[in-house]
C-alpha cells in the first residue's frame, strides 16, 4: 500500500534462532545498528511479550514503543511511539522452510504523509543490519551446535 514499506530477506538459520536475535536484548544490540553509521546503542531495554515495552537509547535520541503481539518464533509486532501520532507499526514475520527462515518486515504508517515525512524509516539501513544479522546467526548456530555436542558427550 502507499502507507507501507516492506523488506524481505531469507536467512540460512532456523526461525527459533532468528527470533532469538530479534528478541534477546544482548543479541539485538550486536546487529541492529549499522556499523557504517558510527552510532552507539547506549541502552537497549526490551520486555518482549505482548503488552511489554522497549526503549533503544542513542546519543540524543530514543526509540520506544510497546509490543502489540509476540508469537515465538514466528511473529513480532510493535509500535514506534517516538513518532507520536505519525508513528508506524512494525510487523516482523518469520517463516521457516527446510532450516531457512524468510523474514518479512513491514512498516505501516498512519498516512501517506507520515511515510513521506519519515523517508521510509530505516529501510535503507536494513541491508547492512541484515548482513550483520547473518554474521550473528552463523555465530549462534555454531555456538548452539557446540552446546548440543557437549550435551551429548
Amino acid at each position: 500500500s502507499e502507507r507501507e514499506v516492506v523488506v524481505t530477506r531469507t536467512f540460512d538459520a532456523p526461525a527459533r534462532l532468528v527470533f532469538e536475535a530479534w528478541s534477546n536484548p544482548e543479541l539485538f544490540r550486536k546487529w541492529w545498528v549499522p556499523r557504517s553509521m558510527g552510532m552507539t546503542l547506549r541502552s537497549c531495554e526490551m520486555d518482549v511479550r505482548t503488552g511489554g515495552r522497549y526503549r533503544l537509547g542513542f546519543e540524543g535520541v530514543d526509540f520506544f514503543g510497546r509490543y502489540l503481539e509476540v508469537t515465538p518464533p514466528s511473529r513480532l509486532v510493535w509500535t514506534n511511539e517516538e513518532g507520536g501520532t505519525d508513528g508506524s507499526v512494525t510487523t516482523v514475520t518469520l517463516t521457516e522452510t527446510d532450516g531457512r527462515t524468510l523474514v518479512v518486515v513491514s512498516e505501516l504508517y498512519p498516512s501517506d504523509e507520515a511515510l513521506e515525512a519519515d523517508g521510509g524509516g530505516a529501510t535503507e539501513a536494513m541491508h547492512e543490519t541484515f548482513a550483520q544479522l547473518d554474521e550473528l546467526l552463523v555465530e549462534l548456530a555454531a555456538l548452539r551446535e557446540a552446546q548440543d555436542e557437549q550435551g551429548r558427550s
